[in-house]
């Protein structure tokens, strides 16, 4: 499950990282949440990575409502070649979603805490994804959509959640970009080393931004 996320790096720098020029101007967010737009890296018909904004939840071209969008957050690593909404992308329309880290929320004790997830180095990181593009049949208006692919946690993902999304390093983005089928396979090898702290419930509303966000409040957790 990848339900909020924060990209905050200089849109040129983390562009530069995955090979594509800035082309659309980014702000840094600390709390992106579902139907907003997020900062994507797609290959265009000549070949070439274009930077771009996307709608957060997939609306398939052939659905009546976008409203479906809403419910398309994230596709499951284990059945996006099969599932009506997303095989049409999996096999030609796929893309990055940058960030810098995302939320997670950890139940214990009956207390659920969200947590910060980021790469150890700091770096910023792709989520493996998906994007259509839909038309409204009575007004000809275009959206673009994107969905990000989650798939079973990692070693040091399952100390906080069952689920993940797909986090890319530079290589590995590549490689999802090309079509590559075996990919979703190995998140063990193609995510970056990881680490996590406990951050405060103010994150829980989607209303709230700022960098305050991820201020630990807690001892971290660190992938080594």
């Amino acid at each position: 499950m990848c339900g909020r996320f924060a990209f905050y790096s200089p849109a040129e720098a983390a562009a530069q990282l995955f090979g594509t020029p800035a082309s659309a101007p980014v702000e840094p967010r600390y709390n992106i949440a579902p139907t907003q737009y997020v900062a994507a890296i797609r290959v265009t018909d000549s070949d070439e990575r274009e930077l771009l904004m996307l709608r957060w939840g997939l609306v398939p071209s052939w659905a009546r409502d976008p409203a479906i969008g809403n419910r398309m957050i994230n596709a499951r690593a284990e059945t996006v070649a099969e599932k009506p909404a997303f095989r049409a992308a999996y096999k030609s329309r796929r893309c990055l979603v940058l960030a810098d880290g995302f939320y997670e929320w950890h139940t214990a004790g009956g207390v659920k805490t969200p947590y910060y997830i980021s790469a150890s180095d700091g770096e910023p990181f792709a989520f493996a994804a998906l994007w259509e593009r839909w038309q409204n049949r009575e007004t000809d208006d275009v959206l673009q959509t994107a969905t990000i692919v989650t798939a079973e946690a990692n070693d040091f993902m399952k100390q906080l959640h069952h689920r993940m999304p797909v986090v890319l390093k530079p290589a590995s983005a590549a490689r999802w970009l090309s079509g590559d089928t075996e990919l979703l396979h190995e998140t063990n090898t193609t995510t970056p080393k990881m680490r996590a702290w406990p951050v405060s419930r103010t994150v829980n509303n989607a209303r709230n931004e700022g960098e305050g966000l991820i201020d630990a409040e807690g001892a971290a957790l660190v992938e080594v």
